[in-house]
């Protein structure tokens, strides 16, 4: 697939691409990455800038003591490297592992420099895309810290319902592993089974072939805690 292929397939990836020079479009590859591969690993060397055109990916920081860290889940549109790039450092700070295929578009990191270095369009919409992960890390900041298990996994599961636009008369099916959902909530899996365990038998959720599901009125419920509880998020 070519740039001008994505483009046509996802027209809001020309709002990125318009002023990109004709050169620089000429080199650019377009590369598909499997749900549950990593597209860059931490502390390799940016060789490349991504725009991903379609997919959801995650950030995850991995320690020496095999423990991962999710930062952050991002969808479509979205950049690879531009935090890596705008603040002029050599190697990536973080993986990034596809949740669902990611269709990427590529450029070498020196064409990427130079592109924005001409192009107030792209540098602006790169330097947006990092003030708003910021912005959102930020204000979360500290929540795994002070919060209880139980608000943590129901804020996500509304954050979710949410995202999904959930209904009346529909369900929402969460698809994350123990595993993920541990790494997305800073908790431990003892902590989060039995947080699961506790909550289900509660109903604010069912569980259907290991997975949380819930419907418009369970997630109604799951509000009216959050807020009664006075830690409305």
């Amino acid at each position: 697939m070519t740039l001008a292929e994505l483009e046509q397939k996802v027209p809001a990836l020309r709002e990125y691409t318009r002023n990109m020079p004709e050169d620089i479009r000429s080199r650019c590859t377009v590369r598909t990455h499997k749900a549950g591969s990593i597209i860059h690993q931490k502390d390799e060397i940016l060789t490349h800038f991504g725009i991903v055109a379609i997919g959801e990916n995650r950030v995850i920081n991995e320690f020496e003591n095999g423990n991962v860290y999710m930062i952050e889940g991002n969808h479509a549109i979205d950049f690879i490297g531009e935090v890596t790039l705008l603040a002029g450092q050599p190697r990536t700070s973080v993986t990034i592992e596809a949740l669902t295929d990611n269709i990427v578009a590529y450029i070498s990191r020196e064409d990427a420099e130079q592109w924005i270095s001409l192009d107030m369009n792209i540098l602006r919409l790169a330097s947006a895309h990092t003030a708003f992960k910021l912005y959102r890390s930020s204000y979360h900041n500290g929540a795994k810290l002070f919060y209880p298990p139980g608000y943590l996994l129901l804020d996500y599961l509304v954050n979710c319902g949410g995202e999904q636009q959930i209904k009346p008369g529909s369900w929402v099916a969460i698809q994350r592993t123990r595993q993920m959902l541990q790494e997305e909530l800073g908790i431990n899996v003892k902590t989060l089974n039995r947080t699961i365990a506790q909550l289900k038998s509660e109903r604010f959720f069912n569980i259907q072939k290991g997975k949380i599901i819930f419907n418009y009125e369970q997630y109604l419920n799951m509000q009216n805690w959050l807020k009664f509880s006075g830690q409305d998020s």
